[in-house]
């Protein structure tokens, strides 16, 4: 979400009105999040002047561990130096530590993708935020899973019913620091993430949802202490209790 936000901003200052805007301090504490999205607290250090040149050796781009050339344009501009600097501090401070962590497997090849694109600058912003926005399309569809046995039959559904709220096992990346309380595309994929982990006896989704409208389920080692919650559905691995015992 970050850092889709800010490729936003990013191509509305590389086609601003008053041309194109550079942030001359690129730097974290710049920024806030207001109602999920990035926002520039600091305008003072915005430049929409691009450097001057007379040949293309005029127009290295420099930062402290690479360089890159540009071309210079026929008016006497290093062509898209704006740009290119934003988004390689887009790189280097937001996409370097937040896009390898948090996705589902299937999407991290084009997150990859889109990371060594931009530390490269072989992509623009326009071709950085179509490709964000296929990675945020196939998310939000589901079209990443990929085809498995369907799991969901082994477990047992007990709708209006969810456990007592409590310090469970953890797991990576988790909304709640107490568990693991993940968000899911749907009851078959939380069965498959429930699968995979050992210490996982039952899940239940929840109403609750995030900012791409997934739902979220909350992960346990056990199924006791139930409690009504019309809004829950909880599902039981059906190795961990038998039909007589519910």
């Amino acid at each position: 979400q970050i850092c889709l936000s800010l490729v936003k901003l990013l191509f509305y200052l590389a086609h601003s009105p008053l041309g194109s805007i550079a942030l001359l301090d690129f730097q974290p504490r710049q920024f806030v999040m207001v109602d999920g999205n990035l926002k520039v607290t600091d305008m003072d250090d915005a430049s929409t002047e691009e450097l001057s040149c007379k040949e293309d050796n005029d127009c290295t781009l420099d930062f402290p561990t690479k360089s890159f050339p540009l071309k210079c344009s026929v008016v006497g501009k290093c062509e898209g130096i704006n740009e290119k600097k934003n988004l390689f501090n887009a790189y280097r401070y937001f996409f370097t530590y937040l896009l390898p962590h948090s996705a589902p497997p299937a999407l991290r090849p084009l997150l990859s993708d889109i990371l060594n694109a931009t530390g490269d600058l072989r992509y623009g912003i326009n071709e950085t935020l179509s490709a964000f926005e296929k990675v945020l399309h196939l998310y939000k569809s589901g079209l990443y899973l990929q085809k498995r046995p369907l799991l969901l039959k082994d477990y047992i559904s007990l709708k209006g019913f969810r456990t007592v709220e409590g310090e469970d096992y953890k797991c990576w990346p988790s909304y709640s620091h107490l568990g693991c309380l993940l968000s899911i595309h749907s009851a078959e994929e939380a069965a498959a993430i429930c699968n995979s982990q050992l210490q996982c006896q039952s899940f239940i989704v929840t109403q609750h949802r995030t900012w791409t409208g997934r739902p979220l389920a909350s992960f346990q080692s056990s199924w006791t202490d139930l409690i009504p919650d019309t809004n829950a559905v909880l599902y039981i691995k059906r190795s961990a209790s038998s039909g007589e015992r519910l």
